[in-house]
């Protein structure tokens, strides 16, 4: 960013009025983070208990050789798309909800905030729910009102590092992200000598069925909200290619793992997650700190996502009172069973979700490359990019309803040619900023 815009977020910062994770005003160049911190969040992120179910699901409908590449497909498909826009925030220094002002306009990018927020907040009440019912399951403790106690103070709990910001994610995820790795790779060889190696593996038959576009589609629609948030971190990256790369590590490689973690736990225990693999394996203690790790890891960074959404909606300089709101309101679905809904959840995901992050990375292409223009110029509504929006997002979904290609793929790609071609050259004529 230039000298004019790190100068008056300096000034602010040093007058009390920012917080500082920037939730609506760029990331200043003292304020940006090492590759090896942006990383280690990232994984924190991806390394998540019900992307290893979305595994399971997958695993257990092909013979290995095809699930391989329908893993490295899917996890590809939403690497390369999250990298992307990943790239353009550390180019900016916003957050995905911020860049939508741009690509919306002032008041379109409300709908971008309800939508990415809205979906983190469910994405919340997923996890809290996972939390309770497998604590539960692994204490031996039954009835309602004990699960309703552990959603609620787990909810709590994992809200708290998101309260605190970037720096109390890393110091969590320094720790666990580790220890993940650990406990998921040794788990996995137990699991791969249960059914007598490899060999044994692919002698599995598949016992459900499941197209490869809906396959694909799922593993997208586990990260596709969080992933085109990925510029809520990135954006603390010191150059553009460390943001892409970063996000390369995590939501290729780091989301792979987890996949593949999930299958593997199902077609050897007949169970999707690690954690019961853990159980069966008579390692309770153990899988409770997996359970906890990994999925406090992940929560805290959808609470700050839907945090820094209503920083935007409400235009303020402080994410904490939307991260409080937030966790209350995704605590209240977890109680109401929003988890039973996950998978037609996660192809939902699949279908709102790309095109929009497809609207942003084309706008870039198309307008802001040179620089992002002061806000004052913006319009309320920037109604071609809307209107781009919505014909992406039908075309996903009738890509879904035909089974035909991949539906998030068809949605960013629509999105993305559609948009530079209706805003190729109609940059505002404002000076520069960043």
């Amino acid at each position: 960013m230039s000298s004019r815009i790190g100068s008056r977020d300096d000034v602010a910062q040093v007058a009390g009025e920012i917080d500082p994770d920037y939730p609506i005003d760029p990331v200043p160049r003292h304020a940006r983070k090492s590759s090896f911190s942006l990383v280690i969040v990232l994984l924190g992120f991806t390394f998540f208990t019900p992307t290893m179910l979305a595994g399971a699901q997958i695993g257990t409908a092909f013979e290995v050789g095809t699930l391989i590449w329908v893993l490295v497909l899917g996890s590809a498909v939403l690497g390369i798309y999250v990298a992307v826009i990943g790239g353009i925030g550390a180019r900016t220094g916003l957050t995905t909800v911020m860049m939508c002002r741009y690509s919306l306009g002032t008041t379109g990018a409300k709908f971008a905030s309800l939508l990415l927020g809205g979906t983190q907040v469910g994405w919340y009440g997923v996890t809290v729910a996972t939390l309770a019912g497998l604590t539960a399951s692994a204490l031996d403790l039954s009835g309602r009102g004990i699960e309703i106690a552990l959603m609620i103070a787990g909810g709590a709990l994992m809200g708290a590092t998101a309260y605190y910001g970037y720096k109390g994610m890393y110091a969590l995820s320094l720790v666990s992200v580790p220890l993940l790795l650990v406990l998921a790779g040794w788990v996995t060889w137990r699991s791969l000598d249960e059914v007598g190696g490899w060999s044994g593996l692919t002698a599995i038959e598949p016992s459900s069925t499941l197209s490869i576009a809906a396959a694909v589609t799922i593993v997208v629609g586990t990260f596709a909200s969080g992933g085109t948030q990925a510029p809520n971190w990135t954006r603390f990256a010191r150059t553009p290619s460390a943001g892409f790369w970063a996000c390369v590590v995590a939501f290729l490689i780091g989301e792979l793992l987890m996949l593949g973690f999930g299958a593997i736990g199902a077609l050897s225990f007949g169970q999707g997650d690690f954690v019961l693999v853990l159980y069966e394996l008579g390692l309770v203690g153990w899988g409770l700190v997996f359970l906890v790790a990994n999925l406090w890891t992940t929560n805290d960074n959808t609470a700050y996502n839907f945090g820094v959404a209503g920083a935007e909606i409400a235009n303020s300089r402080s994410k904490k009172p939307f991260v409080i709101g937030g966790v209350v309101i995704g605590t209240l679905l977890a109680i109401t069973g929003i988890y039973d809904n996950l998978i037609e959840y996660l192809v939902w995901l699949g279908i709102l979700i790309p095109p929009l992050g497809g609207v942003v990375i084309g706008d870039f292409l198309a307008r802001w490359r040179g620089g992002m223009p002061d806000t004052s110029v913006l319009p309320a509504f920037e109604w071609r990019n809307l209107g781009v929006y919505v014909v992406a997002a039908l075309a996903a979904w009738w890509s879904s309803e035909a089974g035909w290609f991949i539906p998030p793929v068809v949605g960013v790609a629509v999105a993305v040619v559609a948009v530079v071609a209706v805003q190729w050259g109609r940059r505002p004529v404002a000076e520069p900023v960043g």
